[in-house]
């Protein structure tokens, strides 16, 4: 459903936002300053965390440390975002980062569109499967290592 954006000062209290939150059943502003240029946005998961502290959901791996997470089926979740001299030590991958700093950018120019959720691409000994995109960019992927006959050349 399509609502009108909701603008606030940045100057405003918290408890007061979240009342308004509340009330209006809005769950994102954006914030303006002084000047009435933006200065951000803000939503109810912010104004909570701000008062009692880090809210973790499913795709809250945001530390470096978790940006390549071994599952337990022996594949890889992986945040696009890892630059690829990461992805190389963690993985033992020989991608070079002349062209990409990051394994989404990799993919997604394997991939030469914003692919789907559930899409994949092999590239070396490497099989990706989109796990998280929005309209923009990557955000997680899966990756699967692949045994060497596996391997599909690049193109």
């Amino acid at each position: 459903m399509l609502r009108p954006a909701v603008f606030i000062p940045e100057s405003k209290r918290l408890n007061i936002l979240l009342k308004e939150f509340r009330s209006n059943r809005n769950h994102m502003a954006i914030v303006v300053n002084e000047y009435g240029g933006v200065a951000g946005l803000v939503t109810i998961e912010d104004v909570l965390e701000q008062i009692v502290g880090e809210i973790e959901d499913e795709y809250d791996f945001d530390d470096e440390e978790d940006n390549i997470v071994m599952e337990s089926d022996g594949q890889y979740r992986v945040k696009a975002i890892t630059e690829i001299d990461s992805f190389n030590e963690a993985l033992g991958a020989p991608f070079s980062n002349n062209d990409f700093d990051t394994i989404g950018g990799l993919v997604l120019n394997k991939f030469g569109r914003l692919p789907n959720r559930g899409e994949n691409v092999v590239i070396g000994h490497f099989k990706f499967t989109v796990q998280r995109v929005d309209s923009r960019r990557l955000h997680v992927l899966k990756v699967e290592k692949l045994a060497a006959e596996a391997e599909i050349p690049a193109e």
